[in-house]
């Protein structure tokens, strides 16, 4: 498709006083229902003011904070309009597509609407990367209502032939600013060139920069706009604080203000290294917490954001991947540790507290040579900061954070780590292992199991470096186990077409990420 026409006066409203229900607002009875349920009664002001162009179908462009209920203001009349066709999907061709940047954004839309598309007898389900790709081709396969996509998954779907496009009725893009921080839009404006040209489109962002408004242009003909405010505007629930360290300060005032009693606190990081140490020297100190950011596998970060939506870890270390990701009620702290890259990003940061109204307070930790820097984001931010001069166990850090001495006894019991889906890059697969750097099972590094026949320094198995022996078969300087790292004989299954073990064996079952 290649629509570029030109957009139409759009029409800019302002939330009203009157209250006003979900009934109201042209929902089926089903949805306000599950609302209810859900606890949700009241529309927030987004909610209110688009709901009703997007049942109309509308085109509808929506500008919002993070954390003003955008999700159900485009998924729930997207799923209402599905649900009065009565059609059903086809193998391959999803109904209606939502493209958000990151995949926990994506899975939290996807839990956002599945209880309203049960009850209207509608699947929506998540295409992101990370996860196994065979398992989404074959939900597409079966026929899928709403497809939630990253849109680099999304076009591995679109590449390989397991998805098609051309039977999309509504498209809905969440957090389109961040897709276009992030370099998405030469993908976003393939993909949406896919759509069908006369279906339904839905933009919603907290910005509205150059980018994102020229593919409002292209794709957004004749729409509505509907914003709440400023993007800039701080939120009046928000307070913002520049909490000014000495040197060698910093680490000890972090794990106060992480030892706080009650509420979830999240801190942001700008490298993935530096989430790791952060998170190692809390729970060295006694702070339960996890870090979250793009090195960890998928199963990974989605348990470690599960556990902290629990309660179980109150303290999450994260980069800034997480930083719209992340839509969790209970967040009332929110630490830059290290400054953002720019106003936006603050914004996207801060945004992970004081949602739906409640109240929240966001920090910044200032070095002496960041104090500029920090004032100067703040400033382009719109907020309204306060600068204060704090050190460990100082009246004013507990007074704005609830900071306290941390216990000082380690957290030992780490995290269950998640065992990789798929073979293991460093062995053959299958159960139980035979060989492999550091197999878990009948193998390993400096395996000790008597039925261990394979691995690095194999304690009970024999064999050597060079095996020479005909009944070798495996274990780099084992003892007398058979094999070698290149055994050459026949009966050798170290090195061979068969290799059990070894380092970095090559037999079938070996993936690599």
């Amino acid at each position: 498709m290649t629509s570029a026409t030109p957009v139409s006066a759009s029409a800019t409203s302002t939330p009203e006083a009157s209250e006003t229900t979900f009934s109201d607002l042209g929902l089926p009875a089903t949805i306000v229902a599950a609302l209810a349920k859900n606890g949700i009664t009241v529309p927030s002001p987004i909610q209110k003011m688009a709901i009703l162009d997007a049942l109309a179908g509308r085109n509808v462009l929506g500008r919002a904070q993070t954390g003003s209920g955008k999700t159900l203001a485009f998924g729930l009349p997207m799923l209402t309009r599905l649900a009065s066709t009565g059609t059903k999907p086809a193998a391959k061709r999803p109904r209606a597509l939502v493209l958000v940047p990151t995949r926990e954004l994506a899975f939290q839309v996807v839990d956002s609407l599945q209880s309203y598309a049960t009850v209207l007898g509608l699947s929506v389900r998540p295409a992101v990367g990370g996860t196994p790709f065979g398992r989404q081709a074959d939900q597409l396969r079966r026929g899928v209502d709403v497809l939630v996509a990253t849109p680099g998954r999304l076009g591995d779907h679109l590449r390989q032939g397991t998805c098609v496009l051309e039977a999309v009725e509504i498209t809905a893009l969440d957090e389109a600013d961040q897709m276009a921080d992030m370099g998405f839009l030469p993908e976003v404006r393939d993909i949406l060139g896919q759509t069908a040209n006369g279906g339904q489109r839905m933009l919603f962002s907290a910005t509205l920069d150059r980018e994102v408004q020229s593919l409002v242009r292209q794709f957004l003909a004749d729409h509505v706009q509907h914003s709440t405010g400023d993007s800039k505007a701080a939120v009046e629930s928000m307070d913002h604080y520049i909490l000014n360290v000495g040197r060698g300060q910093k680490d000890i005032v972090l794990s106060e203000i992480a030892a706080r009693e009650g509420g979830r606190t999240i801190m942001f990081a700008r490298t993935k290294l530096g989430c790791d140490g952060i998170t190692d020297r809390l729970r060295a100190v006694g702070i339960h917490a996890e870090s979250l950011h793009g090195g960890k596998a998928q199963n990974q970060r989605t348990r470690v954001l599960d556990r902290f939506k629990s309660g179980r870890t109150p303290v999450l270390v994260a980069t800034d991947v997480a930083a719209r990701g992340i839509h969790v009620d209970g967040i009332d702290l929110v630490v830059h540790v290290d400054p953002p890259a720019d106003h936006k990003d603050y914004m996207h940061r801060a945004g992970r507290t004081a949602r739906a109204g409640a109240a929240g307070t966001v920090v910044a930790i200032a070095l002496p040579n960041q104090r500029r820097i920090i004032s100067r984001l703040t400033g382009q931010a719109g907020v309204k900061v306060t600068s204060v001069d704090v050190s460990p166990g100082s009246v004013e850090l507990g007074s704005i954070t609830g900071a306290k001495a941390p216990s000082g006894e380690p957290v030992r019991e780490a995290p269950r780590r998640e065992r990789p889906s798929g073979p293991s890059r460093f062995g053959a697969s299958g159960s139980p292992r035979t060989g492999g750097y550091r197999g878990g099972d009948s193998g390993g590094y400096r395996g000790r199991d008597e039925n261990r026949t394979g691995g690095y320094r194999g304690g009970e198995s024999s064999g050597g470096y060079k095996g020479r022996d005909e009944n070798r078969t495996g274990g780099y300087r084992g003892g007398e186990s058979s094999g070698g790292y290149k055994g050459r004989d026949e009966n050798r299954t170290g090195a061979t077409a068969s290799r059990t073990g070894g380092f970095r064996s090559r037999a079938a079952g070996t993936a690599r990420d």
